[in-house]
């Protein structure tokens, strides 16, 4: 057996020699950037007549409209005030917590209506809806809310009832006699 090993030179030979044009690289080709290049450009802000933004916030069943423009930090759901609606002080810390990664706590005003589902699912939505309608008034908040995973919605679902089974997954209780 003969031995195949090139070295570097060898290889070098074969490049420098008569190459034939059509084996270079195209001249409108442009260099691709490092993977840690320039930030992405801006999205641009997304405001209605009003100076509100708007978004839709989803939950498991529960979906929120929500409207978010500048004011003092109140947040109102279905009419109601956040207090009155989630009464649970740990949905009303879910709901802020897209104010509290972006340091705005305080400085926009909230109005939403929501429907389907429950207490829980539907303050999921409704922070889904906030962090969704923060991006788009203010677009430098956008890496930032998703990093948090604001941005993404929850897709967890309750599994549906299977014919033959007391719940989803539970059998019937079993009988010898």
């Amino acid at each position: 057996m003969s031995d195949t090993r090139q070295s570097l030179s060898d290889l070098a030979e074969l490049t420098t020699g008569d190459a034939a044009p059509a084996a270079e690289a195209p001249e409108a080709a442009q260099p691709v950037e490092p993977r840690g290049g320039p930030p992405a450009p801006l999205r641009e802000q997304q405001i209605d007549k009003q100076g509100r933004a708007y978004a839709t916030g989803r939950r498991k069943d529960a979906v929120a409209r929500v409207w978010l423009k500048p004011g003092t930090g109140k947040i109102t759901v279905n009419g109601r005030d956040q207090s009155v609606y989630f009464a649970r002080p740990t949905l009303r810390l879910v709901i802020n917590q897209p104010f509290d990664i972006a340091e705005r706590r305080g400085q926009y005003d909230v109005v939403c209506s929501v429907v389907g589902g429950g207490l829980s699912g539907q303050a999921g939505a409704v922070k889904h809806g906030i962090a969704q309608a923060l991006s788009r008034y203010e677009p430098a908040l956008r890496s930032t809310v998703k990093q948090a995973g604001f941005l993404t919605r929850d897709p967890r679902v309750v599994e549906r009832k299977k014919y033959g089974r007391a719940k989803a997954r539970r059998s019937f209780q079993f009988s010898k006699r």
